[in-house]
């Protein structure tokens, strides 16, 4: 399973998160819907019985009012459910077993290594890509006159992932960056499939 399948797995399962996130979502929003038709019907009854322009006021201030707060949790809701989505993709990332992960971890290396002599900087309790992997990654790199890359001594802030430095260049390749790119990528798709109902 190379790198693109395995974020495109990530992808897929966030994508079956979202859908069920979401029905769940449309379901409390035609429970406040029912809830707010109530509330209007009432604010309705309450302002007949007023008379004059006071009580038209009244009653648009207060119909602006419940429509404003519906819009407001509606929008926090939202916010919760892209977020929800990202955690649960992060964290089938950190849960993926030894070889899964060490599999994807080369492929990136692979992949980011712009002249094969970089260091490899791990997070503070990375302990799945070691040396025996740079190794292996050398020696996949190896054929194309790229083959020297080493592990860093020095210990990133970091978690899941690497940074590759070579002199004062970077390439960050840590799990909020990945997240970060996949959450592009899905940010304008989610959006349709999650608010289409708005």
């Amino acid at each position: 399973m190379n790198a693109e399948q395995v974020i495109e797995k990530i992808l897929s399962q966030a994508r079956e998160e979202a859908e069920k996130i979401n029905a769940e979502a449309k379901e409390k929003l035609a429970h406040q819907q029912e809830e707010l038709a109530q509330k209007l019907e009432e604010y309705r009854n309450q302002t007949e019985r007023l008379a004059g322009q006071a009580a038209e006021e009244k009653r648009l201030r207060l119909l602006a009012g419940a429509r404003l707060e519906l819009r407001k949790e509606n929008l926090a809701t939202k916010g919760r459910l892209l977020d929800e989505v990202f955690t649960s993709a992060g964290r089938k990332l950190t849960e993926m077993g030894d070889d899964e992960y060490r599999e994807l971890m080369s492929k990136l290396i692979t992949k980011a290594a712009q002249t094969g002599d970089e260091e490899i900087i791990v997070g503070r309790n990375e302990n799945r890509i070691n040396a025996e992997l740079v190794k292996q990654v050398n020696n996949q790199l190896d054929s194309g006159n790229k083959g020297s890359l080493k592990l860093s001594e020095n210990k990133g802030n970091f978690d899941i992932g690497f940074v590759l430095r070579r002199g004062k260049v970077k390439v960050n390749v840590t799990l909020p960056v990945l997240l970060a790119q996949a959450r592009e990528k899905l940010e304008i798709e989610l959006a349709k499939e999650l608010f289409a109902s708005s």
